[in-house]
């Protein structure tokens, strides 16, 4: 469905440029750019104040974004606590935005410190139990009577039939504490066997995945999911669309101590001795041009570049501060630049297009054959 400008609602909303896409095959707009509370609200290196989510969250409000984004997992439940308070200090209309939270790896306020995370068999994975016990912790913390969309983190094939996962989105559905359910990281085999139970069943199946996709990143999205798009248009909510922080260009002379990286561990940051990791940061340099001459920085670029993809419903935008908020939505800016010209010269920079499914060619036999039956 062809992507379009939000009616304005008097005071309530004005959405500037942003521009929104229907999620996947339903009729629920949702904004280009989302907001996301992975590693940023509620996390050890994130926000943990209410004032200071607010600000991020009435910021992007401020730029049209309506999308938000967290999950059971985020912060051990701090990220939704966080994010559901401050959504309730901006006051926005309910109506208005999109919530979406995930459900599977549990949210850690049942386990006790002493034993492993694992120590209660019940409190992960998507069995009925966990599905439906977990939505209504997630909407205590979020002090919400629903969601728009639950996600199903990942998937559970080899331990939970999926008829029983099926079912269990669908009552969560019908209680009225969901409108949409999907996927994070599911196979395209998975997504289609979920599909084909929740056919088979008559029930309402998943619409919307949620997988990395970036630059660097491209094979599942544009490949393994390309039968998904053609079959049943279905949704996506990217994220990490800049690489955790690498397409910013801030790691182009190193990594500076107030980073991401520079704040982790050794071993993590001695990613960028790896020759893969020096060759992305060398593309990003001449990523960087490319954006100079468009007017832009390399960050706008990347996510400029990932929108164009019409099949991004949503890129999920990481931030703690309401100042990269403002950096990060001059991507629109850019994303009217991104000619067919454009987009040639950075796939030529980063020569990373995935071998995308379909017929192969003919053998020489098959051909042979072919005119001999003409």
């Amino acid at each position: 469905m062809p992507e379009q400008g939000y009616p304005q609602t008097g005071k309530r909303f004005e959405p500037k440029n942003m521009l929104f896409r229907y999620l996947g095959d339903t009729g629920l707009k949702v904004s280009v750019l989302g907001l996301g509370g992975w590693l940023t609200y509620g996390s050890e290196n994130g926000v943990k104040e209410v004032d200071q989510t607010a600000e991020c969250l009435q910021e992007a409000w401020n730029h049209g974004i309506n999308f938000f984004d967290t999950a059971e997992v985020y912060a051990e439940g701090k990220s939704e606590i966080i994010m559901g308070r401050a959504l309730k200090q901006c006051n926005f209309e309910r109506d208005d935005y999109v919530l979406a939270t995930k459900l599977y790896f549990g949210d850690g306020e049942s386990l006790l410190a002493s034993l492993p995370r694992n120590g209660f068999p019940n409190n992960h994975g998507l069995s009925r139990k966990h599905i439906i016990e977990g939505m209504k912790r997630s909407l205590k913390r979020l002090e919400m009577d629903s969601v728009d969309i639950v996600y199903a983190h990942r998937a559970d094939f080899w331990c939970t039939p999926m008829e029983e996962t099926v079912r269990a989105f669908n009552t969560i559905i019908e209680n009225g504490q969901a409108h949409y359910w999907g996927t994070s990281e599911w196979s395209a085999f998975e997504i289609e066997h979920a599909k084909h139970v929740a056919t088979r069943l008559g029930l309402q199946g998943p619409v919307v995945e949620q997988p990395q996709y970036n630059m660097f990143v491209r094979d599942r999205f544009e490949a393994e999911y390309a039968p998904l798009y053609k079959l049943y248009n279905y949704g996506t909510t990217v994220w990490s669309p800049l690489y955790q922080g690498i397409l910013t260009g801030k790691y182009n002379d190193g990594v500076p101590a107030d980073s991401r990286y520079g704040k982790i561990s050794k071993s993590s940051a001695s990613k960028f001795d790896q020759p893969e990791t020096k060759a992305q940061i060398e593309k990003v340099r001449k990523l960087t041009k490319v954006a100079e001459k468009l007017g832009g920085s390399v960050a706008s670029l990347a996510l400029a570049w990932v929108i164009k993809n019409p099949h991004v419903s949503v890129a999920i935008l990481g931030a703690t501060k309401a100042s990269q908020i403002t950096e990060n939505v001059k991507c629109l800016e850019l994303y009217p630049k991104m000619t067919d010209e454009v987009m040639k010269e950075i796939e030529e920079i980063l020569s990373n297009a995935p071998k995308m499914p379909g017929p192969s060619a003919p053998s020489r036999a098959q051909m042979t054959l072919n005119k001999a039956l003409m």
